[in-house]
């Protein structure tokens, strides 16, 4: 096979466990972006199994997908623009998030067509300035109170929940109460409490609520190495490994150009490897010599640029791999995520979401 994804859904199973142990709140899983590119209805059905009572997706579509998979926990989509179809979300049971006083205003619309009481999560801008209510918030209160729908949850965004120190954590909490305290003056009281990820689940106790919603941990990844640790500090289990077939193996000399723009040269006579990935399969384009695969014992760095569909590996004068050997390009052995995303000058929310469709995905 040219190229694969394995997806240990045990891995899941036991990040959510861990999380679960550890608090009184709900978990919600967050399960969009096809679960940060692990499979949005295996690893659902799998988190479920594992405890977790709630589904979370920014799309409708996504919603959608898991509802035809005869999936019945609430779910909740949270980026729905106003051309949404509101009326199908709502027929569908599907939780709605409204950041907005249009928003509300559509979600009531589509609610008396389909004669059936809309259910809602009030979104509020706390300190992050992206999505949620700010300055709408007075007007919004006034239509909140008189308006026909279920208000099920509250919520909000930490900007820098994986900065534990930081002093807009608190301040965040507190306009978070805040807006809440507001929000029960005009009659409206909402279940369900939310303001947590994955960093707060891990860090901040206080933050928990009533759930929380578990992102990039759940999938065994750290949300942030430098402040939190690695994976293995905080006891997850990454639970995503990249395969790719070598295409090529050749022997060229010492300062032999690699890649278009001829980059960078060979140091030293050696052997190359063709990597039958590039960034049409979601390898960054500027990912440097710092990542790589592990392929017959070794680990085996990028040279030159990637390209669309290969890029190219140094395995040393002495390596023993042959066209056709199965390389590691993240996973267990060799690099990690993490190394990936360090060789990319990004995150690893990154790396894994940005695994293309075209790259099969196996479940063990």
């Amino acid at each position: 096979m040219r190229a694969f994804v394995e997806v240990n859904l045990r891995a899941i199973a036991d990040n959510v466990s861990l999380i679960k142990r550890s608090t009184e709140a709900q978990i919600l899983a967050v399960v969009k972006a096809d679960a940060y590119g692990h499979g949005l209805v295996p690893v659902s059905k799998v988190a479920i199994n594992a405890g977790a009572t709630w589904l979370g997706v920014a799309l409708l579509e996504e919603a959608l997908v898991l509802r035809a998979a005869e999936i019945k926990v609430p779910i909740i989509a949270w980026l729905t623009p106003p051309s949404s179809d509101f009326k199908l979300a709502i027929e569908s049971d599907i939780d709605l998030a409204v950041p907005s006083l249009r928003h509300l205003e559509l979600i009531v619309a589509a609610s008396k067509a389909a004669k059936k009481r809309a259910r809602i999560h009030i979104e509020v801008d706390t300190g992050m300035s992206r999505g949620g209510l700010l300055d709408e918030w007075s007007t919004f209160l006034a239509a909140i109170s008189g308006a026909d729908v279920e208000v099920v949850g509250f919520w909000s965004h930490f900007s820098s929940a994986d900065e534990p120190g930081a002093a807009i954590n608190k301040e965040q909490e507190v306009e978070f109460s805040k807006k809440l305290a507001q929000l029960r003056e005009v009659g409206v009281n909402p279940k369900y409490l939310h303001i947590a990820n994955s960093a707060a689940a891990l860090t901040n106790e206080n933050s928990h609520q009533d759930i929380i919603r578990l992102g990039i941990a759940m999938y065994g990844l750290s949300p942030d190495l430098n402040n939190l640790g690695s994976s293995a500090k905080l006891g997850l289990k990454p639970a995503m490994r990249l395969k790719s077939e070598l295409h090529l193996v050749k022997r060229v000399p010492a300062g032999t150009p690699v890649g278009y723009g001829q980059s960078e040269r060979t140091s030293r006579d050696t052997k190359l490897a063709i990597i039958t990935m590039g960034y049409a399969d979601g390898i960054p384009r500027n990912t440097s010599n710092q990542a790589g695969v592990f392929v017959a014992g070794a680990k085996a760095p990028i040279i030159g640029r990637v390209s669309m569909d290969q890029f190219v590996v140094d395995l040393g004068p002495d390596s023993k791999a042959q066209a056709g050997d199965i390389a590691e390009v993240f996973g267990e052995i060799g690099y990690s995520i993490d190394d990936w995303a360090t060789a990319s000058s990004t995150i690893n929310y990154e790396i894994v979401t940005r695994i293309a469709s075209r790259v099969p995905r196996i479940y063990t």
